[in-house]
């Protein structure tokens, strides 16, 4: 039995990372935007070019950005919006003041949960691709390097 246990153990330890890795938009992410973010978030939610052409109208509304589909979704990770997702979704963890961003609270009920989904989206990026810079410096906010963005993983 103890044998079987290690042999169990030592398979998992090879077997997760490759999980990891393997996290998709289609598989992982679209689902956890569907339950936690659709509300503001969803197919009825403005473009981000359609947001920004008056943000004041779609917050009153709480609607942001869609994120229910990949391609608008990447825009608020890669280009145009670069690193609002990761701004947003941010424990803290990758700011000054330590604040988590204004929707990580929407990751899920609990601590355990918000932290089990904001890893998994992580992984999703990419390893060293989180980061909440922007396209171009703004106030405090650097812009993203060429290498940053070549971390970005993003797997459909």
């Amino acid at each position: 039995m103890k044998l079987n246990l290690t042999l169990a153990l030592a398979c998992a330890t090879l077997v997760l990372p490759a999980l990891a890795q393997d996290v998709t938009y289609r598989t992982h992410v679209a689902p956890l935007l569907k339950a936690q973010c659709a509300e503001c978030h969803g197919a009825d939610s403005p473009t981000l070019a359609e947001f920004k052409l008056d943000e004041e109208k779609y917050k009153k509304a709480k609607a942001g950005p869609r994120t229910d589909n990949y391609a608008d979704l990447l825009q608020l990770i890669a280009y145009t919006d670069t690193g609002a997702f990761m701004r947003r979704l941010d424990d803290g963890a990758n700011t000054g003041d330590k604040k988590p961003g204004n929707m990580y609270k929407y990751l899920g009920e609990t601590d355990a949960e918000r932290a089990k989904n904001l890893a998994m989206l992580k992984t999703w990026v990419g390893e060293g691709g989180w980061n909440l810079n922007r396209w171009t410096k703004r106030a405090d906010v650097p812009g993203i390097t060429k290498e940053q963005l070549e971390k970005l993983q993003l797997k459909y």
